[in-house]
């Protein structure tokens, strides 16, 4: 009924529609109505994401992986689109469908800043190029090298990635959204909060549906837009104005690496477009991450160029996705409502920078060095966000920190360059996207119940008066922690599998890095289940703030909290089993690459966890380990609490801990405070010497016409004694 043009259009446009709506008629028409255009748009673009889904597989079928090889891969051809139609060719490289939409900005002849080391990329390929006889192409008859059209097409791209991402987005989204109209009832901005979230739900939606990297970076500062409106939304708040002002600020740094980045990619390939132009059957213009490129890697950029781009990227990634060492902002955004900190952790903003990777990992692929970086901060920043978890708090930043450390494990994924460990890291983003929405909104669930208090200390067995909030969290935990069956055990142990295969292959960094993940998941477990069992186990606490009739949360509350339960306990299974989201993602051409070059991702006859059993059980006793250390430690008296926190004080980890690293003071002594003094400096300059130049300009005709006021006295003595002394000097001058 619906092709894929249409659906592609139809994903993004009924958000921005429903946003429009809302923000006209809100404030004055809807009022507490105003989630209904946000919902229901938020349900139509699931419904279509579903949709393309079944349309994308239903493409894919008549697609295949080129056979594998260490070459160059010459004999891969690439498909002709127009308008939104693919047609087959044989040895696709993956499947993949573009509608152009209209043109946004072109500029014949733009000037490129450099040259393009790049072959048949710049003066046009040979006319007895095979694979240019083969594909259509042309050459384009002029010489490119210093200059080249530069065009932005609002080109919109249906692939296995963006399909799974579209889908995820809007499941999220939907979910987040109904939760929000019971945790959200009676708030005065009520019209406003659903006018971001739909805002929020196009610029994600748009950010991973685009096939143009300007476009991504537009959408990609929508995003940091609406996080900065969603964190500071109770703006009257200090904590949360500034908290909002943080996030946009600590944004800002990744993505000046991003644009630098983009401007690298347009000097060294000539286009910003991800996919192969055609017109008239020919290939007009070869896309970063196209057919053509991708049949052909030698026309990849190597070398320092190749590096620079990636590290360039991971830069913006890293803002995004809260990666060491810009991981400060995400802490911080839990001053906004709990519904935000759902669809931020969740879908949104920190999943963009671990889309940016995988949809780029032919350019990663080209540089080694670049993907060790990735690994690295990956493995790193797992660690740290673990560690400092295990002392919080605060229930919001513990899941928040654990955010932090989960997307290090899909960096660290990531980083390792093969399609398994691509793929399992997307995996864990898809998984990881259920059971961090339920745990957020399980502690919104707890602080609506107890008067906004949310500090684990004063909270305890609340496990009675939340029933269904506590069955729920503990699914979450259980997800998180990474155990059999739950839906974080498949992905994270896919991951595991992708670093100790890599180790094998005689990477020493990267046996470090499996021995670091591993550790993680113990860590994971351990302060998962610590937040667990002091708020739900021990002596019933309730905090005053509550009123004395704290209670379980509405359904429009709890209804989303067991559908995202469910999916925490099966989805892992459902596509981990049975290799379902695997076999679907690596459809993509970018994956589907990686795919043609490496080993398989596992044998194809047994599920993923069987195929790397040794690892399964490490992981397995890792995070049971931590759950009972959890249990021992919490499930008392306190006693062992106690004597651990004094061991871990003489040591000065739990200082460190417990500080966050102190990466937010060591940020204000070395950024914050030399800019804020430089800002005083200039401030002072400003007013001191170029405001008084301009004064001084404004003074010195006055002060001229006071000196020369007294000449003129009307005195005619004056006058004359003045001439006769101009004579003299005149004389003086003439005859000297």
């Amino acid at each position: 009924m619906f092709d894929v043009s249409t659906l592609l259009i139809l994903i993004p446009g009924v958000p921005l529609l429903a946003t429009l709506v809302t923000a006209a008629l809100g404030r004055w028409v809807l009022g507490r109505r105003s989630h209904v255009p946000v919902v229901a748009a938020t349900a139509i673009s699931l419904a279509a994401s579903l949709l393309l889904i079944a349309e994308v597989h239903h493409g894919a079928q008549g697609w295949h992986v080129p056979e594998r090889s260490e070459g160059r891969g010459d004999s891969a051809n690439h498909a002709l689109r127009s308008s939104g139609r693919a047609t087959q060719c044989e040895d696709q490289i993956g499947y993949e469908q573009t509608v152009t939409l209209w043109t946004w900005a072109a500029v014949d002849q733009a000037p490129r800043g450099g040259q393009s080391h790049l072959r048949g990329e710049n003066a046009g390929w040979p006319r007895h190029d095979s694979r240019a006889a083969k594909t259509g192409a042309v050459p384009t008859g002029r010489d490119d090298a210093a200059s080249r059209d530069f065009r932005i097409d609002v080109t919109l791209r249906a692939d296995a990635l963006t399909a799974i991402m579209l889908a995820v987005v809007s499941f999220v989204s939907l979910v987040v959204a109904v939760y929000s109209i019971g945790y959200m009832a009676g708030d005065p901005g009520y019209w406003r909060f659903f006018t971001y979230i739909g805002l929020f739900v196009f610029s994600m939606l748009m950010l991973v549906s685009v096939s143009n990297f300007v476009l991504l970076y537009v959408f990609w500062e929508a995003v940091g837009l609406c996080s900065y409106l969603l964190i500071g939304y109770w703006y009257d708040r200090p904590a949360a104005a500034a908290a909002g002002m943080k996030a946009f600020l600590v944004n800002r740094v990744g993505d000046f690496g991003f644009a630098l980045g983009v401007f690298l990619l347009w000097t060294t390939y000539g286009t910003l477009d991800f996919h192969d132009t055609v017109a008239g059957g020919a290939v007009t213009s070869v896309g970063i991450l196209g057919q053509t490129r991708l049949a052909d890697p030698a026309m990849f950029a190597t070398g320092a160029t190749a590096t620079a781009i990636c590290l360039l990227l991971l830069l913006g990634a890293c803002g995004k996705s809260a990666q060491f060492p810009l991981h400060v902002w995400l802490p911080d955004a839990m001053e906004g409502p709990s519904p935000v900190s759902a669809l931020i952790h969740a879908a949104t903003m920190v999943t963009a920078g671990v889309y940016l990777v995988a949809r780029c990992a032919p350019l990663f692929a080209a540089s080694a060095d670049a993907g060790h970086v990735v690994a690295v901060v990956g493995g790193f920043t797992a660690v740290l966000g673990a560690v400092i978890a295990l002392t919080q708090t605060d229930l919001k930043r513990i899941l928040a920190y654990s955010t932090i450390s989960q997307l290090g494990y899909m960096f660290l994924g990531l980083g390792v360059g093969t399609v398994l460990g691509v793929t399992a890291g997307m995996f864990h983003l898809f998984t990881h996207a259920f059971f961090k929405a339920l745990l957020f909104l399980a502690a919104g669930s707890v602080m609506h119940a107890m008067g906004d208090v949310i500090d684990i200390r004063r909270l305890g067995g609340l496990r009675r008066r939340l029933p269904v909030t506590h069955w729920t969290f503990l699914a979450g935990c259980l997800a998180l922690a990474g155990v059999l069956p739950f839906a974080g055990f498949w992905s994270k142990d896919m991951i595991l599998a992708a670093v100790h295969e890599k180790a094998g292959a005689g990477g020493a960094l990267y046996m470090v890095l499996y021995f670091a993940a591993l550790a993680t998941t113990f860590l994971t477990a351990l302060y998962t289940f610590r937040a667990y069992f002091v708020t739900f186990f021990g002596v019933e606490k309730v905090p005053e703030e509550a009123g004395g009739h704290a209670h379980e949360s509405g359904r429009a509350m709890t209804g989303p909290l067991v559908i995202l339960a469910v999916c925490a306990v099966a989805v892992g299974a459902v596509f981990g089993w049975t290799h379902g989201f695997a076999d679907f993602l690596r459809q993509t051409p970018s994956i589907a690459f990686l795919d043609a070059r490496t080993a398989p991702m596992f044998d194809e006859s047994q599920p993923p966890a069987t195929a790397h059993l040794a690892i399964v059980v490490l992981s397995t006793v890792a995070a049971l380990a931590g759950i009972a250390l959890a249990a021992a430690l919490y499930l008392g008296s306190g006693a062992a609490v106690s004597r651990l926190a004094r061991v871990m004080n003489v040591l000065g980890l739990y200082r460190l801990s417990r500080g966050k690293f102190f990466f937010d003071e060591l940020y204000r002594l070395v950024v914050v405070r030399p800019l804020a003094g430089l800002a005083r400096a200039c401030s002072w300059a400003d007013d001191r010497v170029v405001d008084g130049l301009v004064d001084l300009c404004g003074r010195l005709p006055p002060a001229l016409g006071s000196a020369l006021r007294p000449m003129q006295n009307g005195m005619i003595q004056f006058y004359a004694l003045a001439m006769i002394l101009g004579l003299l000097v005149l004389f003086a001058a003439v005859f000297l």
